[in-house]
This record gives C-alpha cells, structure tokens and sequence, in this order.
C-alpha cells in the first residue's frame, strides 16, 4: 500500500489503499477466508509490496496464518474469472489480494484489536478493506468493539474506520494509545480509535 506518511505503518493507510472511495464495483469473485500456513508467504509479500507497512519477519505471518487464523483474513480472487494474473497463492487457481491481521485482547475477548491490513493495488478501490474487516468481526463470536492505532495525520484510515463504524451502528471515539516516546525508532505517536457497540450487518 502507498502511503504519504511512511510512519503510519500497521493499519490502512490511505485512499490509494484500503480506505479510498469505490472506483468499481466490489469484486464478484472475492472471496474472503481464515488463513492458513500456505498463505503466509502471501502475507509476507503483501506487506512488502505495500511500501508503507512495517514488514515483519515471514516467520510472524505464518504464526498469524496459523495461531491467530480465527481472528485473521485474507482476500481470495478466482484467477480463473480475471482476476489477478500474477503467480497464485494459497492454492491453484486462486491469488491473496488483501490481508487483515487481528486478535482479540487477551483480557477483554470482546475487543478485536486490528493490526495490519494490505490490499494489492490492483483491486484497491472495490472495498476490499471494509470487507475484511465485516469477514473479521463477523467471525469472531461475542465480538461487540474493535480497537485499532492510527497516526492523527492518517485522515484516509480515520476515513475509512468512521465510514464503518457508522454503517455498522457503532461509535468511534479517541484516546490515548501509543505516545511517540514509547517507540524507540523515532515512530509517530499512535492515538487508538474504539469503535463500540457494533450491530450485525
């Protein structure tokens, strides 16, 4: 994913990424799943690609595929109906165009917190994103608020979790997070965003 702000690294960045307005329909032949161990390398290699996440060792996103696969999704195209045309993983026939990693608070089980989320370039646009997050929440029984960070420059992330929260009858409020001295690596300081009280779709 690109991104005018490097920092803004674990979370949807911007419009070209995951939170920009539909240039298209959304995609018929998406389809959305846990994780397994044979998506990893496409975990990996989404967050490379994207340019702007914090690339994690390929070893973290097999523990996610394979640990947190209850909490994690990622996006499937059919190659066969047009799709992608770039190689294929975690299967034939099919490519992982997009990821959302996340898990539920060791002490509040009801909290989603939502970690990182990549969308290939080339179905940004087609909320693929949002449909992540639906697929995420959804899945997670008992699931009523989602946690996230987000820089306070990141207007198109805030963007895309508001637009959410409100489709999903939610609130959206601010608090403190991460303060940027608690980073050791000169890292923005990242406010979390609570969105609470979400209803079914």
């Amino acid at each position: 994913m690109d991104t005018t702000d490097p920092a803004t690294t674990n979370h949807p960045t911007d419009e070209r990424t995951t939170g920009e307005p539909p240039q298209g329909p959304p995609l018929q032949d998406l389809t959305i799943r846990t994780p397994t161990t044979a998506d990893g390398g496409a975990l990996w290699r989404l967050a490379r690609d994207s340019g702007s996440l914090d690339l994690n060792s390929s070893y973290a996103y097999l523990l996610l595929a394979r640990h947190f696969a209850a909490t994690c999704r990622v996006a499937v195209l059919d190659d066969a109906a047009g799709g992608a045309g770039r190689g294929t993983d975690g299967g034939a026939g099919v490519e992982v165009v997009g990821f959302l990693s996340a898990y539920r608070l060791p002490d509040a089980p009801s909290t989603l917190f939502v970690w990182q989320v990549a969308v290939d370039e080339r179905v940004r646009g087609r909320r693929v994103a949002a449909r992540l997050l639906d697929a995420a929440v959804d899945g997670s029984p008992g699931v009523t608020r989602v946690e996230t960070t987000v820089t306070t420059d990141n207007a198109a992330s805030r963007r895309l979790f508001a637009r959410w929260a409100e489709r999903r009858g939610a609130t959206l409020s601010e608090t403190t997070g991460f303060e940027a001295a608690d980073f050791p690596d000169g890292h923005e300081a990242e406010p979390l965003l609570v969105i609470d009280g979400i209803r079914g779709r």
